[in-house]
């Protein structure tokens, strides 16, 4: 599971049929310190909850495609939740 923070979203006139009714999203992928890492990606949002700027905890590969019980999607990233904090030790 990864995290990334919501920079924007994707219009789609025309997609697959199995992402009618779910939102993409850009999201830059960060660190556990929430510093940017690499290049943003597409992510779908299931449930149309992440707004711009919000935190987001993210599943990527097969477990993405299949973040919606029964329906399998042809996806690579979605986002799972939102961030409300993040809390880690340095040892």
């Amino acid at each position: 599971m990864d995290i990334g923070k919501v920079i924007g979203t994707i219009v789609a006139t025309r997609k697959d049929p199995s992402l009618v009714g779910t939102r993409l999203l850009i999201v830059q992928p960060l660190n556990h310190k929430r510093e940017p890492v690499g290049e943003p990606t597409i992510a779908m949002d299931p449930e149309g909850s992440a707004g711009r700027g919000e935190i987001v905890y993210l599943l990527s590969g097969g477990d993405a495609a299949v973040v919606i019980p029964g329906r399998p999607m042809p996806v690579d990233m979605a986002v799972v939740g939102i961030v409300d904090s993040i809390t880690f030790s340095e040892e």
